[in-house]
């Protein structure tokens, strides 16, 4: 039990961070009076092109742009990326987890979800830094390192999900399912647990605590103790003389954060950040500045390169999503002034379950389509649709608390600001 509480702990503190420079870029993206014009005038022709009801094919062995594309598909785009921003906001972890599985709920192809995750958070990510001219402490050595790796990673992830759509779209669909229901489901599991242990004890405090303090976990001293070159040195700012650690292990780190990030549609902050203060040791200011920095090209070279390129990105779903979250976020942020956290807590653990189960519930239906299971095609289909039930009622009523909250609340709300 120990281990698996410790995993969980590592990937709640990266999604944490990922959350925090989540709700930074949107903060800063929505402040910005140029930036909002802007995605209004990146928003008038995909409304055009919406209202006009152009259509092209999409979603089969040959996969080009643009996609085929409806008004309703285009307002889901918005209520999922309203939810996820809701969920980072309120709860700062865990809202990029529901993206895809969300999407592909919707109908769109695991494939077609992931690359347009990618782009949206590629999007983000440069429209935020763009306004921030900033991005904090950044070791460019470490940066370097850790990108090689990526950078390869990014090719390795798309080029699995590609080889398997290739093989069968069913076959890929499966493989994310999956891969989301793993996931989803070790984090919802123990988030659950977590806050049955704070109800029991009445508290709504934090759970898990933050990352590492000043000093450097055991682990960390360990690998910085080989000295394998070439060797980077970093945090000089912090510790005099700096610390070092090999470059094979950083740029191996980023190896396995872009395959992540490429297979899942994700932005690998949330692995990123635990790997970079448990396991190298670094500080988490510079932590924090590389890791924005990693994102935007990680981000980037695996939504274009590996999606964008070959069809796999739907634009317009990307830009409805980035409407959704950057208005959920705010939103989201604010009601954490004015409700429990233990509330909070549950609501979290409970939407990322849905989310599992959402996932669960397609594998045995795009199993018995392989012929790797024989259950009759009436149960597959129920099984399927009662986990899409089980998931759109639980966000749903996620956000119907927090809306409801954060407009009975308004005016507590202005009084603080």
């Amino acid at each position: 039990m120990n281990f698996p509480r410790k995993v969980f702990r590592l990937l709640i503190a990266g999604a944490e961070a990922q959350a925090r420079w989540d709700i930074e870029v949107s903060t800063s993206i929505m402040k910005n009076r140029k930036m909002v014009l802007l995605l209004g005038v990146m928003l008038l022709p995909i409304l055009i092109f919406c209202f006009a009801e152009a259509h092209a094919y999409i979603g089969g062995k040959e996969a080009y742009m643009p996609a085929f594309y409806d008004t309703q598909i285009f307002v889901v785009s918005i209520i999922i990326g309203l939810l996820a921003g809701l969920i980072t906001g309120c709860i700062g972890a865990g809202g990029g987890f529901i993206i895809t599985p969300a999407l592909m709920a919707a109908g769109v192809k695991g494939i077609l979800a992931v690359g347009t995750d990618q782009f949206h958070i590629f999007a983000k990510a440069i429209m935020g830094t763009a306004v921030h001219k900033k991005l904090g402490n950044v070791s460019g050595k470490l940066a370097i390192a850790f990108l090689c790796g990526s950078a390869i990673g990014t090719f390795v992830g798309g080029y699995i999900n590609r080889l398997f759509y290739n093989i069968d779209p069913i076959l890929s669909d499966m493989f994310i399912s999956s891969t989301y229901a793993l996931l989803l489901g070790f984090l919802g599991f123990y988030a659950m647990f977590d806050f049955f242990k704070l109800a029991r004890a009445k508290d709504g405090g934090d759970a898990h605590g933050g990352p590492a303090g000043g000093g450097v976990p055991p682990l960390a001293i360990k690998v910085q103790n080989v000295k394998f070159p070439p060797m980077i040195s970093f945090d000089e700012d912090f510790v005099p003389g700096g610390r070092q650690i090999s470059g094979v292990f950083v740029a191996g780190g980023g190896f396995i954060v872009g395959v992540l990030a490429s297979i899942m549609g994700v932005g690998g902050g949330f692995v990123t950040f635990p790997m970079f203060v448990y396991i190298f040791g670094v500080s988490s200011m510079t932590t924090v500045g590389t890791d924005i920095f990693q994102i935007i090209f990680t981000a980037g070279l695996s939504a274009i390169a590996q999606y964008a390129i070959y069809g796999f990105v739907f634009y317009t779903l990307a830009m409805g999503m980035l409407l959704g979250s950057l208005l959920g976020i705010q939103i989201g942020a604010l009601t954490t002034k004015i409700v429990k956290g233990i509330h909070i807590r549950g609501f979290y653990a409970l939407s990322i379950i849905s989310g599992f189960i959402n996932r669960a519930a397609t594998l045995p239906k795009k199993a018995t389509e392989l012929g790797y299971m024989s259950i009759p095609k009436p149960v597959t289909e129920n099984i399927e649709f009662v986990g899409n039930v089980i998931f759109w009622i639980s966000v749903g009523l996620f956000g119907i608390w927090v809306f409801s909250k954060f407009f009975a609340k308004m005016g507590e709300l202005r009084v603080e600001e």
